[in-house]
């Protein structure tokens, strides 16, 4: 047998004025509403803070627009641009850059041909890197690289933060050749391919 508890008892009289959950959640249905606004917003800010981490910080999808990287980049192709990796380390020979370009202030995809310190000179359709002739297996077959002035023949040197980059398709590539070398400041990122 139980015995009851005179009325009196602090326990009892608290446990008597307490609201059961589901009395709490039917009464304040707008409680309930603005709580899940608030979760919802918090997850789209969470999402939209993610994303603009990620793109500016780390990785960003880019579409190459024109044929300067042919044959090694298709036009209108998608990549993935490392935005961080360059925080690690400085832009080295052969990687695929993405860059602010020089000429026109808008974004280019070129190849990092030197580095600062080093000299590029153009001779007779070769590229000769600190005076030995530069071996460029990713160009296509019978590419040619002649400067981009009057003279036959053109030397660069690239200074502290400098970098000289190409276009892989030579014939229909504006680049280091009409801009001379590009700063540190100006490149983005290498491509993943």
């Amino acid at each position: 047998m139980s015995t009851a508890m005179p009325p009196s008892h602090p326990e009892l009289v608290s446990a008597s004025l307490e609201v059961p959950p589901a009395a709490r959640r039917a009464r304040t249905p707008a409680g309930s509403i603005l709580r899940q606004t608030v979760q919802c917003l918090v997850v789209m800010v969470s999402a939209v803070a993610s994303y603009l981490i990620i793109s500016n910080f780390l990785l960003q999808s880019v579409r190459v627009a024109g044929r300067s990287m042919m044959p090694s980049l298709a036009d209108s192709q998608r990549y993935l641009l490392n935005r961080w990796i360059y925080r690690v380390h400085a832009p080295r020979h052969s990687d695929i850059v993405v860059l602010r370009d020089p000429g026109d202030d808008g974004f280019s995809v070129k190849r990092v041909i030197a580095t600062p310190g080093d000299s590029i000179y153009l001779k007779g359709g070769s590229v000769y890197l600190n005076g030995c002739k530069l071996n460029e297996p990713y160009l296509a077959p019978g590419t040619r690289t002649f400067s981009d002035s009057k003279y036959l023949d053109q030397l660069f040197l690239c200074g502290k933060d400098q970098f000289f980059v190409l276009g892989d398709n030579r014939a229909n590539s504006i680049d280091s050749r009409a801009y001379g070398p590009v700063p540190r400041r100006n490149i983005l990122g290498p491509l993943i391919r």
